[in-house]
């Protein structure tokens, strides 16, 4: 499916070399106060730039198709339209027979017999990362004053990420990277147990950025190797508040009050200018690949604020589920 939320509802379309790509918010509450040049701080933190990044660049200037009007949401389906206009399909024409290790071309091919959009990923592509991002703007307003921030903090297993990134740059490699996000301010009882958690919701989510390989709140895998005496936090008021926050603001799948912190692990980019081993689904024979195209050498570098992005949209959904009890 390509969409998701049970009252706040994000569904995405489009592909990275198509006409556009776009959003639909279904269920946003109306008048919040929304004009296209809102999108702009956090699309431009999402935009290449920064020495490991794609040289792709395009305008991502939203289109405010429906859903707003005269400066406000109006309650019904607000859909935002970014078109393509920097796309060199021609990078992408072996793909179709020679699929990239470790991405979605083969299995891409495979689901959908043949028929999918190849060029530069299609709709697997993480140029749809750019929809989630504006989904999050609208997502940090309707739960404002809640705060959301993320940032990478280590790329390639190194706290230096500029030097990790040059070497794999050097070398014609690419390297992943963890990312930390902490929102604060959350009221306490969001969420649900079981299914529906609040880590549920948050994986679900960070999932659906490409490239994504884990998540673990708090204290994380590193909890596994901890005693119970050292991993509970102990409550220290009458708010909920913690001496430690081990548990990273969730307790049995609802915020506890106290700041959510959890991270996420990206993969290195699959493109890479190093020669590779593939399946030529043409010949059925294991052949040589050069990727050519335009490629990000460490992803991680702008998965920041798509990452503020899943968990604004989270928790706005937790927000008007809390409010509809």
């Amino acid at each position: 499916m390509n969409s998701t939320g049970r009252i706040f509802r994000v569904g995405l379309f489009g592909e990275s070399h198509g006409q556009g790509i776009g959003v639909t918010l279904d269920g946003c509450p109306p008048g919040i106060p929304l004009t296209e040049s809102d999108f702009n701080p956090d699309l431009g933190r999402r935009k290449p730039g920064r020495v490991g990044t794609t040289p792709r660049v395009e305008d991502d200037l939203p289109e405010i198709i429906s859903g707003q009007f005269n400066g406000f949401t109006t309650g019904a389906p607000l859909t935002l339209l970014f078109r393509n206009k920097n796309v060199r399909s021609g990078d992408y024409a072996d793909l179709r027979e020679t699929p990239r290790p470790g991405h979605s071309d083969f299995v891409a091919y495979k689901r959908f017999k043949g028929f999918n959009d190849f060029r530069g990923g299609g709709h697997f592509s993480g140029r749809l990362t750019l929809c989630l991002v504006a989904a999050g703007v609208v997502a940090k307003k309707l739960i404002d004053p809640i705060s959301v921030n993320a940032e990478l903090v280590s790329a390639g297993g190194e706290k230096e990420i500029d030097k990790a990134v040059a070497s794999a740059m050097e070398n014609g490699d690419s390297v992943g990277g963890i990312v930390e996000c902490r929102a604060g301010g959350i009221p306490v009882g969001w969420g649900e147990p079981f299914f529906d958690s609040v880590e549920s919701a948050i994986a679900h989510l960070a999932f659906s950025i490409p490239a994504i390989k884990g998540v673990e709140f708090g204290s994380g895998f590193a909890a596994a190797s901890m005693k119970g005496s050292s991993h509970n936090d102990p409550i220290i008021d009458d708010t909920g508040a913690t001496a430690t926050n081990n548990a990273g603001g969730i307790s049995g799948g609802l915020t506890n009050g106290n700041e959510l912190v959890f991270r996420i692990a990206v993969k290195p980019t699959s493109s890479i200018s190093i020669q590779q081993s593939t399946y030529s689904i043409k010949t059925g024979k294991v052949e040589k690949l050069e990727v050519r195209g335009r490629h990000d050498a460490c992803i991680a570098l702008r998965v920041p604020v798509v990452l503020e992005a899943i968990t604004a949209i989270a928790l706005a959904d937790f927000k008007l589920l809390a409010q509809s009890r």
